[in-house]
């Protein structure tokens, strides 16, 4: 039974004020943060009050400061807990950190077990007189004793104080009415669904802000900003691994012998390696592109250029070597020739 309640259940939803003030008006301490606990002495105690008798008071340390002292007290509370056969796994690692959320999960556990026993009512408890077997246990109650006259003056002098803002008060009040019987004349939803509206709670604690959705019998806890980040992250992260393999590509193929010497690859190298404060590097390689272009464009007009030349000799030397060869020929070979064209159909010879 002892550990029988799971993360959800509400005992877990129970604020750090109440947890606080549970533990300062039943062990008389003057505790302000829950996560001031986790020495482990106040459960020890916690457990000595609802179970007389069962936790050795004289092992307990009030005063322990480092980890060993705190895992020395939680040894005397595990052997509690043996005794009485509870199962509750106690994480002594995270809680001797001294870690808010675990400290508090860990008393509201405490707190929902206490309340359990006995319906939570203390038969004549003395906790002060209980703690001095404790090493420490007498500081602690003198802290008490003094927050506690403290406590008295500030009372006195806010009761002096109440005389003059009594007006003020009485105006807030009235405001206040006015307000919340504006919102009880609001109407329920136009198609008859029940509203939620005051049982949707907002809670910030420790950083993590989430909301309470209460029905019957049922309560979920929904992380909002937490998760909405996680989500924006996680999406950030992927697109910069992808944008990061495609410039990776990009160097890689850059670096291949045939292309690296090229003034294009050189000015796609020089906007890679670019810093973050250099804006000149894109007007850079983009003069570097323009005059490989142009001396790209120059060198192939003279290719062509020269190809042109070329083949026009050619074509003149051919003519010269028709003509001379015509005028060696004898008159016999020359009629020949022409014979040769006639027999062969050329529409040339129409004699």
């Amino acid at each position: 039974m002892a550990s029988s309640i799971g993360i959800m259940d509400s005992a877990y939803f129970v604020g750090r004020s109440e947890i606080l003030s549970w533990i300062n008006s039943t062990l008389h301490l003057n505790l302000s943060k829950v996560e001031e606990s986790c020495s482990g002495a106040v459960q020890c105690q916690l457990m000595d009050a609802v179970h007389p008798g069962m936790v050795s008071m004289h092992k307990v340390n009030f005063d322990a400061k480092s980890e060993y002292e705190m895992i020395q007290n939680y040894k005397v509370l595990q052997d509690v807990f043996n005794k009485l056969k509870i199962t509750k796994h106690i994480e002594v690692s995270k809680l001797v950190k001294g870690r808010p959320l675990d400290n508090l999960e860990f008393m509201q556990w405490m707190k929902w077990y206490c309340d359990s026993i006995n319906g939570g009512v203390l038969h004549n408890y003395n906790a002060s007189e209980r703690r001095e077997a404790c090493k420490g246990g007498k500081e602690a109650s003198k802290k008490f004793a003094a927050s506690q006259s403290s406590a008295k003056n500030s009372v006195a002098t806010s009761r002096s104080q109440t005389s003059q803002n009594a007006r003020r008060n009485e105006a807030t009040a009235s405001i206040n009415s006015a307000n919340q019987s504006a919102k009880a004349s609001r109407p329920s939803s136009s198609n008859g669904a029940a509203v939620y509206d005051e049982q949707v709670i907002h809670g910030l604690q420790y950083g993590y802000e989430f909301l309470l959705f209460r029905t019957s019998d049922l309560m979920i806890r929904i992380p909002m900003q937490i998760t909405e980040l996680k989500l924006s992250i996680d999406s950030l992260e992927k697109e910069r691994d992808f944008y990061f393999a495609k410039l990776r590509d990009i160097e890689i193929l850059c670096q291949s012998h045939e292309i690296q010497d090229s003034n294009v690859v050189r000015a796609i190298k020089k906007i890679l390696y670019a810093g973050e404060d250099d804006a000149s590097v894109v007007v850079e390689a983009q003069a570097m592109v323009s005059m490989a272009a142009q001396k790209e464009g120059k060198t192939t007009t003279e290719g062509i250029s020269a190809n042109m030349e070329t083949q026009k000799r050619k074509n003149i030397q051919n003519l010269d070597v028709d003509a001379v060869g015509i005028s060696t020929l004898s008159p016999r070979q020359r009629i020949s020739g022409v014979s040769d064209v006639h027999c062969s159909g050329s529409p040339l010879m129409t004699y």
